[in-house]
């Protein structure tokens, strides 16, 4: 059983490649079987679904990830702007060695009008999701389509891991483990990543939200159409002296702890009901990436 500890993170250049390096770099990376077979690859190990066109270029995020995995010595394969409605996108480059890697893209996936949630998954495949929009929602968020506060999208879409943030480290170390063996549900000590877990790993530390953010009541909003001046303002009874709630972050942890510590956010159902706890759990969550 792999360690629980959160290692420092590997250079990037320090994994040995993976044995189909020899057949890479490909001048294009594949998006369809006919392509693989021009490139004499049986399959690939790793299937990027993204929401975004794909252009063989930095300016387009999938381009990049998949150049880098492939310099990892992996083979890659991209389908972009797959037809959500239909499984026949998404079978065309055929079953990944390792995880198919899923992203809304650039945009927002309802304005792009592709969704990661509740569409027919392919069985025993392990997915990996990422990008903006993953990073964003990777907690209990407000959608502004269905006016009403979700849940992570990693539980929405049923993926078996998010990755958020740039994640050219997490994604290096989730293809070399799960090359050498390693099941996704096993990966929980990588970071940037979120998971689903039944209960935390053994000898580490909870804090509840509440001991590192009292959460509490705001100041009203200033009305930005006011013609009072600062001295006229400042003059004035009725405002506080203070600005917004200053809110101090402290970890009261021992010595050593806090590399073992997690902080425990309200449950869905609490931020879902409450402005302050939803206001609470985001600042946590910020402050704390």
């Amino acid at each position: 059983m792999p360690s629980t500890e959160f290692n420092n993170p590997k250079s990037l250049t320090s994994y040995r490649k993976f044995w189909a390096h020899r057949l890479t770099p490909a001048p294009f990376l594949p998006m369809s079987t006919e392509e693989m077979d021009l490139l004499g690859w049986d399959s690939c190990d790793v299937i990027i679904v993204t929401g975004d066109a794909y252009v063989d270029h930095p300016s387009f995020g999938m381009a990049i990830v998949g150049r880098f995995l492939e310099s990892q010595g992996f083979r890659v394969g991209i389908i972009a702007q797959p037809d959500w409605s239909d499984t026949r996108d998404f079978q065309k480059l055929g079953r990944p060695n390792l995880f198919f890697g899923v992203t809304g893209g650039n945009m927002d996936s309802m304005v792009n009008r592709y969704t990661a949630d509740r569409r027919k998954r392919y069985g025993q495949i392990p997915i990996i999701i990422g990008g903006i929009e993953a990073s964003l929602r990777r907690i209990a968020h407000f959608d502004y389509w269905s006016e009403k506060v979700r849940r992570s999208i990693l539980l929405d879409s049923k993926a078996d891991l998010l990755v958020f943030g740039n994640a050219e480290r997490q994604i290096a170390e989730v293809a070399h483990r799960m090359a050498a063996g390693e099941t996704l549900g096993e990966m929980t000590n990588i970071r940037g990543t979120a998971s689903r877990v039944k209960k935390p790993p053994e000898g580490w530390v909870e804090l509840d939200s509440t001991h590192v953010d009292k959460p509490g009541d705001l100041n009203p909003p200033e009305n930005p159409y006011s013609m009072e001046d600062d001295k006229s303002r400042s003059q004035r009874q009725d405002l506080p002296k203070e600005g917004v709630q200053v809110v101090r972050f402290i970890r009261d942890l021992k010595p050593g702890l806090r590399e073992k510590s997690y902080i425990r956010l309200p449950s869905y159902e609490a931020v879902k009901s409450d402005p302050v706890l939803y206001a609470h759990a985001s600042r946590i969550l910020h402050v704390e990436s």
